[in-house]
């Protein structure tokens, strides 16, 4: 059905979009009062990371939030096995000399001259549409046959091997989380997912074990105040941070943590900041946002013509929330520090623009329903 320029933007899903303008110019106006400070001392310039956020996460995520959302996302369905080999290939890129970064230990960038990039977060969507082309073509019948689940279970495992490997625990944790979250929504029977939940779980403990750096993170998620300078410092200085704030906080842009005193306050400790400055009840506020954006993509998921796009829904909304949840989390003390970022404020150009590019697509469902429905 071919339709004009006006009847495409009747059916838009304002509700999922404007939850998420909001959510990100929140982050824009949280990251240049966190970042100011470390910016100012690594680059002589306190909107450092913000300009780099407009340019790299912001500009590009909303030309390919509105290229996904305007073309039928059907489409992606006919790719979902070569988007499952690009994935693969994306996560080997760290690997290759010349093209791999390591950073802080972890092989998990790449660079293409000036343009750095995490392949891992571009692998959170390609995966997700591969995994829900594999789904929607499973009924929930065929769900319950555990010899119908295997390829799930070999695409999934070496997806999260390659991470674990870069070693990426975090992404891993979110991809794998996401993806089970759809298994259940497939109809399968509870008992598979529990136990490959059960089975993630003995492996993750074997990592743990056999790694010093993840051995040392558990404990000072057990007893942060045993090296209160040394591996437990970055949990003590998030939840005094956290705590510092109160109930309305200590003002717009007055952290004092920010000076140099948090570690990472552009990335995975930025919640610790905004909960600094804003306090208890407008952090709540913020995460009544992130909340309202996972329903919403449920809901879409729920009004969705085919289960293609339902999957995808799911997927996204699992994809938001549980990276959300692990960010915030390891920020009171709930769980290790996995260096999880929060989704749509912390910084990183990569994440923003694939983030947003993921909601384009789940616009484009809810737009599709809406159109079918004229």
């Amino acid at each position: 059905m071919s339709l004009s320029f006006r009847q495409r933007l009747t059916s838009f899903d304002l509700v999922l979009s404007g939850l998420v303008l909001v959510l990100v110019v929140i982050g824009l106006a949280v990251l240049m009062s966190a970042t100011g400070p470390v910016a100012f001392q690594r680059y002589a310039d306190s909107l450092f990371f913000v300009k780099r956020q407009l340019l790299q996460g912001v500009l590009f995520g909303s030309f390919f939030f509105f290229l996904f959302a305007f073309i039928d996302y059907r489409i992606w369905k006919r790719f979902a096995f070569p988007l499952f080999v690009t994935s693969i290939v994306l996560l080997l890129l760290p690997y290759i000399p010349g093209i791999g970064v390591e950073v802080g230990g972890s092989h998990s960038w790449a660079a293409f001259g000036s343009l750095r990039f995490q392949p891992s977060e571009i692998v959170k969507l390609t995966f997700l549409i591969y995994l829900a082309a594999w789904f929607s073509s499973r009924t929930p019948e065929r769900m319950r046959d555990w010899h119908e689940i295997v390829p799930f279970v070999g695409s999934l495992g070496i997806i999260c091997l390659m991470l674990v490997l870069q070693p990426d625990t975090g992404t891993m944790a979110v991809v794998a989380a996401m993806a089970l979250l759809m298994f259940v929504y497939s109809g399968a029977p509870l008992i598979f997912p529990l136990g490959m939940f059960g089975a993630g779980s003995a492996v993750i403990a074997m990592f743990i074990k056999f790694s010093p750096y993840r051995a040392a993170r558990y404990m000072a998620f057990l007893h942060p105040e045993l090296d209160p300078q040394g591996i437990g410092y970055h949990i003590n200085q998030a939840i005094l941070a956290v705590g510092s704030g109160g109930f309305l906080g200590l003002g717009f842009g007055k952290s004092r943590q920010k000076f140099l005193f948090l570690p990472e306050v552009e990335a995975d400790s930025i919640f610790a900041v905004m909960a600094e400055e804003l306090g208890f009840f407008l952090t709540v506020a913020v995460l009544a946002i992130f909340s309202a954006i996972v329903w919403r993509c449920f809901f879409i998921a729920g009004q969705s013509r085919d289960r293609f796009g339902s999957f995808l829904a799911v997927g996204l909304g699992s994809w938001i929330g549980v990276q959300a949840w692990m960010n915030i989390a390891s920020m009171i003390g709930l769980m290790p520090i996995t260096g999880v970022t929060l989704p749509f404020i912390s910084h990183g150009g990569t994440s923003l623009a694939i983030l947003l590019a993921a909601v384009g697509l789940v616009a484009g469902v809810s737009r599709m329903n809406r159109t079918l429905s004229l």
